[in-house]
């Protein structure tokens, strides 16, 4: 049997925003039917709560220090192997339909003499995948990377959506009462209709574009990443999404006022910043929040359509499903806005396996609490196909034991980490962009967060599952600061960057002690003999 494997990302999409996470404001059927197909992973956490380090996790298998790439529009270094590298090693095609957020290192690739126009050089800049479509969201008429025309833009020509720019003026462009055209980056919008049909939204093409993907493969084994845009900003929906829900819908903001008198400089910070502020006003999260549920709903309604087609053409029986986001939103939680920090709204994600093995019956419709990480995900695609483990270069857990129920992942932490380098909320703290970083150790109850410069900041989710108290500066809790923190110290010491050999070959090196010929402080003939060694025939007595 030919095993695919459909890797399904949305953008921005918090966990608690689906009704098979628990959620009681929105249903999401299509979505909750896969996962009673599959397992939903209730813990699974990225190692970068900001979509370009997330991705490049996701797509590497390795931390955030390890392959460098630790903010957007920060290249992922020529020389970083990728999942599509390791499919292609198999003989697995490996393609894009919609949204990586990689660019390229053009300043390696010009030291290495890659051409970026080659298939090689185009790969690297699509972060290892061959692109079917490429569609990042970022098409607005002022964005430096916007390719023109992008497909999106010919596809709405091609139905009657004609402009300068149809991403913006249809897509992200909603109508008042007096029929003006309103942008969809202004939140005081966020309700409006946008002006493209339902039919015609990103949601919809790139679902589109994602069937005609699976139509068009023959027997070959492929992976295809379809990866929405969707719920991420401009927070615009076409009809009926825009005013599917209202305030009366949304949960509670969750924060509290003693958060507002933190005594951290950098937390003070961010809740200071525009986006910050903006979300925490209730105007705002009443006017976005219903259309970010409007999106997600929009989402699953397109889901629906996928997996029925997948259904009546058997793709069911042979293709591993994977459901995912590469973050969440705050939407005003904690007085913040957008993803950022490590609070569980924005670092904490869904995560759904569906695998067509009989192997996986006895799981299907479980919920594991194991602990997992993003980097999970291509060692778990390297077992579904029977390829050799590569745990030199990758530094996630395969998910086939608990797929299967023969075992959990025997992890105890889990790391996410942050660079706040380009953030303006570093100003305020005089903090150099070389300092301007964090890092979460999270044990399953205990959330540690180390701050370069600063002190640490420290939640107990047993008895405070709504992070509203930090204890960071408490002493009655120094005893976990001191244990979390050697715990990130552990991490810190391990091998991030030896990826070229195999432990089999170092194994080998230390076995076979110096290169042949190479004779080290040997005394006479004798000890070379114990050794099994000789000196060559030219000098030997």
């Amino acid at each position: 049997m030919t095993k695919n494997v459909l890797w399904i990302m949305s953008d921005q999409l918090r966990y608690n925003y689906l009704s098979c996470y628990g959620a009681k404001h929105i249903d999401t059927p299509n979505i909750d039917r896969l996962a009673s197909r599959g397992v939903r992973f209730k813990r699974a956490y990225v190692q970068s709560p900001v979509c370009g380090p997330s991705r490049a996790s996701f797509y590497t298998g390795r931390y955030m220090r390890s392959h460098g790439a630790t903010w957007n529009g920060f290249p992922l270094p020529v020389g970083q192997p990728t999942l599509g590298e390791h499919m292609r090693e198999i003989g697995v095609s490996c393609s894009l339909v919609g949204k990586s957020h990689m660019v390229p290192d053009r300043v390696g690739m010009t030291r290495l003499g890659i051409d970026p126009k080659t298939a090689q050089g185009r790969r690297i800049a699509a972060g290892g995948f061959d692109e079917i479509v490429r569609d990042d969201g970022t098409n607005h008429t002022d964005y430096p990377g916007r390719k023109s025309p992008e497909d999106y833009d010919k596809y709405l020509r091609d139905n009657g959506m004609d402009g300068d720019n149809p991403w913006e003026e249809w897509a992200n462009t909603g109508i008042d009462a007096d029929g003006k055209h309103r942008s969809g980056w202004l939140l005081e919008n966020a309700r409006l209709p946008a002006r493209v049909p339902k039919e015609y939204s990103e949601t919809a093409w790139l679902t589109t574009r994602g069937i005609e993907f699976i139509e068009g493969q023959g027997d070959d084994p492929w992976l295809m990443h379809l990866s929405y845009i969707k719920p991420h900003w401009p927070y615009i929906a076409p009809a009926p999404y825009n005013d599917m829900y209202d305030a009366k819908d949304m949960p509670p903001a969750v924060r509290g006022n003693a958060e507002r008198q933190t005594d951290h400089p950098l937390l003070r910070s961010w809740m200071g910043t525009r986006i910050s502020e903006s979300f925490s006003r209730d105007e705002a999260r009443d006017l976005v929040g219903p259309t970010y549920m409007g999106l997600i709903k929009e989402l699953d309604d397109q889901l629906g359509r996928l997996f029925e087609y997948l259904r009546e053409n058997g793709r069911m029986d042979d293709t591993m499903i994977v459901f995912c986001s590469d973050h969440g939103d705050n939407i005003g939680d904690h007085w913040l806005g957008e993803k950022d920090l490590f609070y569980d709204c924005s670092a904490r994600v869904p995560l759904i396996v569906y695998d067509p093995r009989p192997e996986a019956d006895g799981t299907r419709g479980s919920a594991s609490g194991e602990l997992v990480e993003a980097i999970d995900l291509v060692p778990t695609f390297l077992d579904f196909y029977d390829a050799k483990a590569k745990p030199h270069i990758l530094e996630g857990r395969s998910l086939q034991p608990m797929l299967h129920g023969t075992a959990g992942n025997g992890r105890d932490y889990i790391v996410s980490e942050y660079d706040y380098a380009t953030r303006l909320a570093r100003r305020p703290t005089g903090v150099d962009q070389a300092d301007a970083r964090m890092c979460m150790i999270f044990d399953g109850r205990w959330k540690y967060i180390h701050v370069e410069t600063m002190r640490p900041m420290l939640f107990d989710l047993e008895s405070d599952p709504d992070e509203l108290s930090d204890l960071g500066s408490d002493p009655a809790y120094q005893d976990q600061v001191d244990r979390l923190r050697d715990l990130h110290f552990d991490w810190t010491r391990q091998h991030h960057a030896r990826i070229s050999l195999t432990a089999e070959q170092i194994e080998g090196m230390t076995d076979e002690r110096e290169p042949p010929g190479i004779l080290i402080a040997y005394w006479n003939q004798d000890e070379l003999e114990v050794d099994g060694l000789e000196l060559p025939d030219h000098v030997r007595e």
